[in-house]
């Protein structure tokens, strides 16, 4: 018996709620992007760490900045209740996205975790934008 068989094996229908789960909480930057291109997303793209200059250097094409420790109700409320946030930080070293996640659920607002954050978006060979501006992909 091998390391990967040796322990049971979760039922069909265990695994299906585990897994859709999963991807209630998590979307992945070959997703994000395929929306993005449409010109048409249905969700608002954060990018929830760094300095403004780190932003304007290199961030995810359509991605607003908004450090974590901004997201307030009061802040939230330029968009309406019930708006997806999909939130990224630097990579899976960061926690960024995970607090900002957080903050976002406790104030009642739907939220995903873009996984791999600006690592995974390397990674794909996904282009990035510049400047102060969101841009588009």
């Amino acid at each position: 018996m091998s390391v990967v068989s040796q322990y049971a094996t979760a039922s069909a229908e265990d695994a299906a709620a585990h897994f859709g789960a999963k991807l209630g909480f998590e979307t992945d930057c070959d997703d994000v992007a395929s929306v993005l291109k449409t010109g048409d997303p249905d969700f608002v793209l954060l990018h929830v760490v760094g300095t403004p200059d780190a932003y304007a250097r290199r961030h995810v094409p359509g991605a607003i900045h908004l450090p974590h420790r901004e997201i307030s109700a009061e802040r939230m409320s330029e968009w309406p209740e019930g708006t997806l946030f999909v939130v990224y930080c630097a990579g899976p070293h960061c926690n960024g996205a995970d607090k900002a996640a957080y903050k976002l659920a406790l104030l009642g607002r739907p939220v995903k975790l873009m996984i791999g954050g600006i690592t995974g978006w390397a990674d794909e060979g996904l282009p990035f934008a510049t400047g102060s501006e969101p841009g588009h992909l």
